[in-house]
């Protein structure tokens, strides 16, 4: 759609609109929650009448007991409503473009996998062999990156000057802070893919949690993307400058979309859950964008809750092997909190404070540089 009009901006000048990427990333956000709108209802209607629904561990809070039954793999549909949108909205001509959606994609299918094992197989994917496969698909997204980049003799430019090549990690809140990895870059990029994919996957277990979460996310990443893109913007704010890195803000325009479409069947009491479908998917198209980027290590800020999230869970895990003892009443950290008597939307929107706060915090940056 997106070339279809715009060439026809000789004849009608309304068109013109169409090249920039603040018009198109509010026509992908709202494409893609009117289409997670229309297909949700749709889904759920389907995924209950093929008893796609999902099983509550029976270690968990006593009120998540009433949960059993809603149907799962609700993340299908935000998938579904993310690539549709990004198709119509997005600049196709940008190999990176197609890199990311491919990416997320991936993981999606893999988590696709899990769920429907979860379902008609009781167990799900092995923890090791998912774990492989998101290495494996990571280590090929990071080579097609770089591939897609000219690998390590790319240069980025600040302040108009080519300092650092592609594989550098710079640090925020400081201006030109910069670590050149070399082929070191490689194990760091997978990290933080499956890293944020997993973090992600961990914080899905309240009902609004992790969608609400991550739509504040994606939304401070919008930002960067736009400003990353911009020539002017980026050497005013000392960032890294990444041609064609606009078109990144409206791919997440379209994530952020279809997460809020998601929201409005998943808020308590939750119609649908995502599954690993929605959140392996979503945890890869941020941290995919944040590599591109080269705003890597702003997403432990950024995305600090499903940090936390990720910590009880390695916390507990090696403080039980260790010891004996667990730290947390129950990991993840949202389940200690009830346990202590927190309503689960006290719990949720407490949370999503978090990540407003820690948003905030992650946009300050760009001046504090």
């Amino acid at each position: 759609m997106f070339y279809l009009l715009y060439l026809l901006k000789e004849d009608f000048v309304l068109f013109n609109v169409f090249k920039y990427i603040t018009f198109r990333s509010f026509g992908a956000g709202v494409t893609a929650f009117l289409i997670s709108i229309i297909l949700g209802k749709a889904f759920i209607n389907f995924l209950s009448k093929k008893q796609l629904k999902e099983k509550i561990r029976v270690d968990g809070p006593p009120g998540h007991k009433s949960k059993a039954g809603t149907p799962t793999m609700g993340g299908a549909f935000i998938v579904i409503a993310i690539i549709v949108s990004a198709l119509l909205w997005v600049n196709l001509i940008n190999n990176t473009i197609w890199v990311v959606l491919l990416f997320t994609v991936s993981y999606a299918l893999i988590g696709f996998a899990d769920d429907w094992l979860k379902l008609y197989h009781r167990k799900g994917m092995r923890a090791k062999v998912k774990f492989l496969l998101q290495v494996v698909l990571g280590i090929l997204f990071i080579f097609l990156l770089l591939s897609e980049k000219k690998g390590f003799t790319m240069s980025i430019r600040v302040d108009q000057i080519a300092y650092y090549s592609f594989t550098s990690v710079v640090f925020p809140f400081f201006k030109k802070a910069v670590i050149n990895l070399g082929y070191l870059y490689i194990p760091f990029a997978v990290i933080v893919v499956v890293g944020a994919s997993n973090a992600v996957n961990l914080t899905d277990g309240l009902d609004g949690l992790a969608i609400g979460s991550i739509t504040v996310a994606v939304t401070t990443y919008i930002v960067f993307a736009y400003l990353s893109g911009h020539a002017e913007f980026s050497r005013y704010l000392q960032i890294p400058y990444i041609p064609g890195g606009g078109e990144l803000a409206v791919f997440l325009a379209a994530v952020g979309g279809a997460c809020l479409g998601f929201l409005w069947y998943n808020a308590h009491p939750a119609e649908v859950f995502m599954g690993d479908v929605g959140s392996l998917a979503l945890g890869a198209a941020i941290g995919s964008v944040a590599l591109i980027i080269k705003q890597e290590l702003l997403l432990i800020v950024v995305g600090g809750l499903f940090v936390m999230e990720a910590a009880s869970v390695i916390i507990q895990v090696v403080s039980f092997k260790l010891t004996g003892r667990r730290v947390f009443r129950m990991a993840p950290l949202h389940h200690h909190f009830e346990l202590n008597g927190w309503p689960e939307s006290k719990v949720v929107t407490r949370f999503w404070i978090i990540s407003l706060v820690l948003s905030l915090v992650a946009l300050s940056t760009l001046k504090l540089r």
